[in-house]
C-alpha cells in the first residue's frame, strides 16, 4: 500500500517530483481544460483520508486571474480566525494542480508565532487551479481554490545570465517594515506584530529550463528547506520545490512577543547551506 505523502519526508518528495518533471511535457491551455480534475487524487496523496473543510472566511489566496509573467506569479496567503477563536495556524500547504510538481510548498508556523499573512512568487506552467490548505491547531484542514491563467512558467528561461546568477547565489537580505501609527494620535502603539521579508539570490532551477547556448536542460537546483527564528523561537519553516520562483522571496506578518534578533538558514538540493543573522530594528516612518 502506498504511504500518504503527508507521512513521508516532504523535501524528498519534492526532489523526486523535480526529477519526474524532466520527463513531463508542458500541457497547452486547451489540453489542460480537457483533462480530468487532478485535485481529488492530489488531496488524497497529500492529506490521506483526512477530510478537507471549506476554508471560505478562514483562509484566502490572492493571485492574478491572468499572470503577466508565468515564471514570477505573485500570491498572498491569508488566515483570519474569528475574534475569540483560540485556535492557531499550524501549517499552510500550497498546491498548483497542473504543475509538473503540484506540491509547491509546505509552510509550518512556530508554536509561539501567530502568522496571518504570507506572500511569495511562484511558477505556473499552464491554466490551472491552485489550492491552499490551512491546518489549524485543532487538527482541522481548511481548503480554498483559485483558478489562474498562465503558460510556460516552469520551463521559462532564467531571467539572469547563468554565470551572474551563480556568482550571486546565496546572497541574503532580511527587511523589516515600519508599523503604522494610530490615525487618531499619530503615535505608533506598542505591538508584538512583525512584518518581515526574506530574500535569497538563487536560480531555483526547475529542471525544465533549457540552456540557450547548449540546448541542454539545466539540472534542477532549488531551495528545499528554510527556517526562520526570532531569538530562540522558531517563526516559520518551508519545504519547497520547483514551483517557487527564481530568487525566492517571502514576506509575512506574524505576532510574537519580544524584540530578539532574526536568524535564517536555507538549504538547497545541492546541500548548499546559506545562513544569515539580522538585527531586529524596525525602520521609522
Amino acid at each position: 500500500m502506498n504511504q500518504p505523502i503527508r507521512q513521508r519526508p516532504i523535501a524528498t518528495l519534492l526532489r523526486l517530483a523535480a526529477i519526474a518533471a524532466l520527463l513531463a511535457l508542458p500541457a497547452s491551455p486547451a489540453l489542460a481544460k480537457a483533462e480530468p480534475d487532478p485535485w481529488p487524487d492530489l488531496a488524497k496523496q497529500i492529506f490521506g483520508e483526512a477530510p478537507l473543510k471549506d476554508g471560505s472566511g478562514i483562509v484566502s489566496l490572492e493571485a492574478p486571474k491572468r499572470a503577466e509573467d508565468a515564471a514570477i506569479v505573485p500570491i498572498t496567503m491569508r488566515v483570519n480566525l474569528p475574534e475569540g477563536d483560540s485556535r492557531r495556524l499550524v501549517a499552510l500547504t500550497l498546491v498548483i494542480d497542473q504543475n509538473p510538481s503540484p506540491l509547491a510548498a509546505v509552510f509550518k508556523i512556530g508554536p509561539k508565532a501567530r502568522l496571518t499573512s504570507l506572500s511569495t512568487r511562484v511558477r505556473v506552467e499552464t491554466y490551472t487551479n491552485m489550492h491552499l490548505v490551512a491546518e489549524l491547531s485543532d487538527g482541522g484542514l481548511y481548503a480554498i481554490e483559485r483558478f489562474i491563467k498562465a503558460s510556460g512558467g516552469c520551463s521559462a528561461p532564467m531571467a539572469k545570465d547563468p554565470k551572474e546568477a551563480r556568482a550571486a547565489m546565496g546572497q541574503m537580505k532580511l527587511r523589516q517594515f515600519a508599523k503604522l501609527p494610530d490615525p487618531s494620535t499619530g503615535a505608533v502603539p506598542p505591538s508584538d506584530e512583525h512584518e518581515v521579508q526574506v530574500m535569497l539570490r538563487h536560480p531555483n532551477n526547475s529542471g525544465m529550463q533549457m540552456d540557450q547556448l547548449t540546448r541542454l536542460y539545466i539540472p534542477p537546483l532549488f531551495v528545499e528547506d528554510m527556517k526562520i527564528w526570532q531569538g530562540e523561537d522558531l517563526v516559520l519553516t518551508m519545504a519547497g520545490g520547483i514551483s517557487i520562483s527564481e530568487d525566492p522571496n517571502f514576506r509575512f506578518i506574524y505576532r510574537l512577543a519580544g524584540a530578539a534578533d532574526f536568524r535564517v538558514e536555507i538549504t538547497d538540493t545541492d546541500r548548499h547551506v546559506y545562513k544569515g543573522e539580522f538585527p531586529n530594528k524596525v525602520p521609522q516612518i
